[in-house]
């Protein structure tokens, strides 16, 4: 968003040269433009039905900007997937938000995140719950996401090059799993490594044109699954990526 246009009053010879002014107006724009850009951001979010106080401070405090590089950073507060290395692209900040309003982490939470990517969703969960864990096939995207929650301090994170589809047993179960990329159904592994009463937020169907958000709350019964919105991610696969 521009900074507001500034009109200069009139002056005569006594106020001056125009030179003289311009170091005081240029530092006061600058913070008051990227103040109404973070407004702006959050009111685009609570207009997409992110209302969570949690989930909105988490937003706020996590730059989106640092997770993008080049020309990308300069549109990190737009309301769109942007592309990211090896492929892979960054998702929408609102449906950021709301799969992580629906995931309802709680602030003991042990979270598993399968497709880590640039880092972001993870980051956002980082305020949110006790501990984190990401899962990468690509090696580059896991290294990239290591420095950056090293240089925001986010020691909460522990990012893995690993083969998502299967989990990660040795940590399991999990509070909570937020899956970043759509499989044709809820991976059977992750299902079984959910607490009773955890949650699992995740897209689910293969074609880009038939995805939908769902939330998986698994019972003493079984489990119970929500549909939540349409989406567009790409496809969860097995392996490791070839860099």
């Amino acid at each position: 968003m521009k900074p507001p246009s500034h009109t200069p009053r009139a002056r005569s010879a006594a106020t001056g040269p125009a030179p003289a002014e311009r170091p005081a107006e240029h530092p006061e724009r600058r913070p008051d433009s990227e103040a109404e850009r973070k407004m702006q951001f959050l009111f685009a979010l609570r207009k997409r039905g992110v209302t969570d106080r949690r989930v909105l401070a988490a937003m706020e405090e996590i730059d989106r900007g640092l997770f993008l590089r080049g020309l990308f950073a300069e549109r990190a507060y737009e309301d769109m997937p942007l592309p990211i290395a090896c492929g892979q692209t960054i998702s929408q900040p609102s449906v950021v938000g709301l799969m992580t309003q629906a995931l309802d982490v709680p602030p003991r939470a042990k979270v598993l995140e399968v497709g880590t990517g640039s880092g972001y969703q993870a980051a956002i969960l980082s305020r949110l719950a006790r501990r984190i864990y990401t899962l990468e096939r690509h090696k580059r995207l896991v290294t990239e996401a290591r420095r950056r929650f090293e240089a925001l301090d986010l020691t909460n994170i522990t990012a893995i090059t690993a083969d998502g589809t299967r989990g990660l047993p040795e940590q399991a179960p999990f509070d909570r799993i937020i899956v970043t990329a759509a499989a044709e159904d809820p991976p059977g592994p992750l299902l079984a490594q959910l607490v009773i009463g955890g949650i699992m937020v995740l897209p689910v169907g293969q074609s880009d044109h038939v995805q939908r958000l769902i939330r998986v709350t698994r019972g003493e019964g079984g489990f119970e699954y929500d549909e939540l919105l349409p989406v567009r991610f790409v496809p969860l696969l097995e392996g490791i990526g070839q860099e």
